[in-house]
């Protein structure tokens, strides 16, 4: 009999959803691709997301080298700074010895005149003893004293001239001394002075040069800089976008989910309208398969409760949203209510998983059947409270065989605000 219903159910189902959004298959087909895209496009946000971590973690490990840049850059700023100290430490002594020889230019010109001026005094007493005949004799010119007053005179006289000759004759000496000595102080400071601006030019071809080698090191850094802040910004545009995508096809899956919701609904009222009219054709009433709207999914030991808990895998603190039923792999595992299926195979840390699109009295909730070993449904498919869809298993991050059985209200949702306490509607 309930073999019998349960076909019957399934033909109504089958022509139901053919007159609301095409053929079953056609519903599987749409939700499974939005399915297997969005999972192709998780993997995709992944790897990207993988492949920023990488270019971050290259551009820490570049950062030595650019310290080593920036180093380089310190110790040729440091070696320019000397440079032009020492650049204007030669142009100071440049311009001192300018100066110095223009002091002893000037001094050399003055002595040059001083001598001048002594040869014409020196030149006019010789002219001076020519004119009178000859060499004028001091002895002579004491003898010819009339009187010793006359004599002193005379003598102090002669005595003045004799002074006044030497004194002429050591100073011109001496200045013809310090003239020569000036002349060569003065071409030892032109000696100076050309090798001051040599080393003056040597020290600016040498700032030039550490000026462009600098410079081509800032290129470098900047280079370095722009290449992988160009990677990076390329790879965080494909993330943007994958997140973007992710939204969309979040939008599209909920609005399957919605209309799977739909039919599932119309199901449940089709089955309710079914038992009505059967049971106003008997006397009596018909037994349900079973009382209420729900039922034990899997018969096994309740060994883990809703709410937070630290995973056993991972180690911290995580929410569990659902109830475990540890049971020996291969236990049957049904279906906790009417409804259709909307999710059927492969999904992270639940391992194999079913979930189910269930409408009770027009509420919609989604139940979650993870770890699985078999999945004996599809997508689109219709089943019944208390029919097979499955076995426990160990699939996922799974510490041992068991059922991880969830609730939501409405539909389900990756982060899961919906989860509900399975413990408020199933007994276990």
């Amino acid at each position: 009999m309930k073999k019998n219903r349960f076909m019957m159910a399934g033909v109504i189902a089958v022509l139901l959803l053919s007159s609301i959004v095409g053929t079953t298959e056609a519903l599987a087909n749409t939700l499974d691709d939005l399915k297997k895209e969005q999972k192709q496009n998780n993997q995709k946000k992944s790897d990207l997301k993988s492949s920023i971590q990488t270019k971050d973690n290259a551009i820490k490990a570049t950062k030595t080298e650019i310290q080593k840049f920036l180093d380089q850059i310190s110790k040729l700023n440091k070696e320019i700074e000397e440079t032009n100290a020492n650049i204007n430490r030669v142009i100071d002594n440049i311009n001192k010895t300018n100066e110095e020889i223009e002091a002893l230019r000037a001094s050399i010109k003055d002595l040059e005149k001083k001598i001048a001026e002594r040869d014409e005094v020196l030149r006019e007493r010789v002219r001076a003893m020519q004119v009178k005949g000859g060499k004028v004799s001091y002895v002579d010119v004491l003898l010819g004293a009339n009187s010793f007053a006359d004599f002193i005179d005379r003598f102090s006289a002669v005595t003045t001239l004799m002074d006044a000759d030497r004194d002429i004759m050591r100073k011109q000496k001496e200045d013809m001394d310090q003239l020569e000595a000036e002349k060569a102080l003065v071409e030892k400071k032109l000696a100076e002075l050309q090798d001051n601006k040599a080393q003056l030019e040597k020290l600016k071809a040498g700032l030039e040069a550490k000026k462009q080698e600098k410079n081509k090191v800032i290129d470098q850094l900047e280079a370095e800089q722009e290449r992988l802040s160009k990677e990076k910004k390329s790879l965080e545009e494909d993330y943007h976008e994958a997140i973007e995508v992710e939204a969309e096809l979040e939008k599209k899956v909920i609005a399957e989910q919605k209309r799977i919701a739909e039919i599932a609904r119309k199901e449940a009222e089709r089955k309710r309208k079914e038992q009505e009219a059967a049971q106003a054709g008997k006397p009596g009433s018909l037994p349900n398969v079973s009382s209420g709207f729900w039922t034990k999914p899997a018969n096994g030991r309740y060994s883990s409760s809703f709410g937070w808990r630290v995973h056993p895998i991972y180690g911290t603190k995580k929410q569990h949203r659902g109830a475990d039923l540890a049971a020996p792999i291969g236990t049957p595992v049904v279906a906790a209510g009417d409804g259709v299926v909307n999710y059927a195979g492969k999904m992270g840390g639940y391992g194999n998983v079913i979930m189910i699109t269930h409408s009770n009295n027009g509420n919609i909730f989604t139940t979650v059947y993870a770890h699985l070993s078999q999945i004996n449904v599809s997508v689109g498919q219709v089943v019944d409270k208390g029919g097979r869809i499955g076995a426990v298993g160990n699939t996922g991050a799974s510490t041992g065989p068991h059922l991880h059985f969830e609730m939501h209200i409405g539909n389900w949702t990756a982060s899961g605000p919906s989860a509900v306490n399975p413990l408020r509607y199933v007994s276990f």
